[in-house]
């Protein structure tokens, strides 16, 4: 059981006194940070900072921040940042980076419990040591199982409502809760946790089978992602979800193609010309340049195609408006 928060006379900070919210929250074990950077952490490597920064020692020492936390302080919840643009003007208030403290993976003859910060890569490799199938397809999702679960995540013919008992997550107002699949409400690419909550474990199903069947399997996602994707690039995975099906036949990638924007470029950010679904840093992008371009491809599908393309990726933080591209032209 976690106790209960001890009471305080203190005012609570505003929402933007990051110095006030430290010494709000200065009692706590897991480490503190104002200012962090926090571009150097997504995958596009880019983004300002984060007014505060707390990496929580664990579950309790989680949910003590969260009542302890005035409820006008905006919380971001990070992962492991493969699918978010972090915009230029950093993110208002507490964000929470989940370590070492939720990393743990445990076993079980069905199934296994993995902590919110273990890569699903990882729990695919650990699951497939304990010859148990059905997880193969988080070897192909770059992210982390909090986030996993956050957005139902999935890939080659899997998702997360498939294989998910269910999952521990600490809520706004410092509760620990433990919720199923059907209380989570997934749907495609979506979940139904409450707002400003954060996962702290989950438990996935998985079936009894030989390791090495298991690791073939793997090793084909494997491939299937190298050949088809810009994985050693600066990217953050899918950029659009695919259409509803009673509207298209394609996917997000070929109305893209039809658009012409495969190969398109504002200043740092390019679409991929091996998967136009994807989104690249070539190597100075701003996170403006990178949404800006997103936005010019979602307007161009929809006046190619009459589909309205919908978000895939993440867009978190405020804008730096000394920072706003004009649209995307042509590509070079």
């Amino acid at each position: 059981m976690i106790a209960a928060a001890p009471e305080s006379s203190a005012s609570p900070p505003a929402a933007a006194d990051p110095a006030a919210l430290r010494g709000l929250l200065s009692g706590l074990r897991g480490r503190l940070t104002p200012g962090a950077a926090l571009g150097p952490r997504t995958w596009f490597r880019v983004g300002g900072p984060a007014d505060l920064l707390f990496q929580p020692a664990d579950t309790a020492d989680l949910a003590q921040a969260m009542r302890l936390l005035p409820p006008d302080v905006p919380v971001t919840v990070l992962g492991a940042c493969s699918n978010v643009i972090l915009r230029d003007g950093g993110i208002a208030g507490l964000v929470i980076r989940l370590g070492g403290g939720f990393a743990d993976i445990a076993i079980e003859p069905d199934g296994l419990v993995a902590g919110a910060a273990c890569l699903d890569m990882v729990v695919a490799e650990r699951a497939a040591e304990a010859g148990l199938a059905g997880l193969e397809f988080l070897a192909g999702i770059p992210g982390s199982i909090g986030g996993a679960v956050a957005m139902n995540a999935g890939a080659y013919g899997s998702d997360i409502a498939t294989i998910l008992d269910w999952a521990d997550i600490v809520t706004r107002d410092g509760r620990t809760l433990r919720l199923s699949g059907a209380e989570l409400g997934f749907a495609y690419r979506h979940s139904a946790l409450p707002a400003g909550a954060a996962v702290a474990r989950a438990r996935l199903r998985g079936t009894p089978a030989p390791s090495a069947e298991i690791r073939r399997s793997i090793a084909a996602i494997r491939q299937s992602r190298e050949e088809s994707q810009p994985v050693r690039a600066r990217t953050g995975g899918s950029t659009f979800r695919n259409p509803d099906p009673a509207l298209t036949d394609r996917k997000a990638w070929q109305l893209i193609d039809a658009a012409g924007c495969r190969g398109l470029a504002l200043g740092g950010a390019q679409v991929s010309e091996k998967h136009c679904n994807f989104m690249l840093n070539t190597g100075t992008a701003t996170a403006a340049e990178l949404e800006t371009l997103g936005e010019t491809v979602r307007s161009r599908v929809q006046a190619a195609t009459g589909i309205a393309l919908h978000w895939e990726i993440k867009r978190i933080g405020r804008p730096d408006p000394a920072s706003i591209p004009s649209p995307a032209g042509d590509p070079a």
